[in-house]
């Protein structure tokens, strides 16, 4: 074979009949694989609300993503064309949460291995994210940080609060004075679920009230 004939096979041939089962399954898989992040989505969110149209969209993602990978490795002309449309496309979906981005990023580097028929590098790659996050959600459920608010109305009241709180690992974040009262925001890391400490600085003499608010270190806006 020349290298003319190379050069004008790269430019215009196409999928003949002999690719077709191997086009079908790096769909395939690119399906089961969409679906493996799916399921790690749902299984490891820590967030407020659970998006299920976020998580069918890492599915489709993976799937349209390999879908242009096969596409663009046939023919030298598509993958131009493919490189100038997707060049004019602006994405506007503001991303709150970091990790969103992180499965975002995912389900495309899948699509693409798998379009580029590196199944195992795909595979093992998904073993790998799966292990850190099961190794990280895992380390946050052996403890909750929660913030204690405290309203009270002398300073022997604050050195009894801050004695209440024991071995407990526990901040200081902010004090505000005002005339008759103080307000206190301690920030308190709880092994279990034992929250009794609240009680202990409920009944103290001259405490007003406590709040008790679970905080993961993050705000969504």
């Amino acid at each position: 074979m020349s290298v003319q004939d190379v050069l004008k096979k790269s430019f215009v041939s196409s999928y003949t009949g002999e690719d077709i089962w191997q086009i079908i399954l790096a769909l395939a898989i690119s399906i089961l694989m969409g679906l493996a992040i799916y399921m790690i989505y749902r299984q490891f969110y820590t967030g407020v609300v659970f998006s299920r149209s976020f998580a069918i969209t890492l599915v489709g993602m993976t799937i349209l993503t390999c879908m242009v990978t096969l596409a663009i490795s046939s023919n030298i002309v598509i993958s131009l064309g493919m490189v100038g449309a997707l060049s004019i496309v602006r994405y506007r979906t503001a991303i709150k949460d970091p990790m969103d981005l992180l499965y975002i990023f995912w389900a495309i580097t899948t699509g693409i291995t798998v379009g580029a028929n590196m199944y195992l590098l795909a595979i093992l790659a998904a073993l790998v994210m799966t292990g850190l996050f099961a190794a990280f959600y895992y380390y946050q459920q052996a403890g909750k940080v929660y913030i204690t608010v405290i309203h009270y109305r002398d300073q022997a009241s604050e050195e009894a609060i801050l004695q209440s709180f024991g071995k407990m690992k526990y901040f200081v974040k902010s004090k505000t004075s005002r005339k008759g009262q103080t307000e206190i925001s301690v920030e308190v890391f709880c092994k279990d679920e034992n929250l009794g400490f609240t009680d202990k600085i409920q009944a103290l003499e001259g405490v007003d009230d406590v709040t008790l608010i679970q905080y993961n270190g993050e705000y969504h806006g």
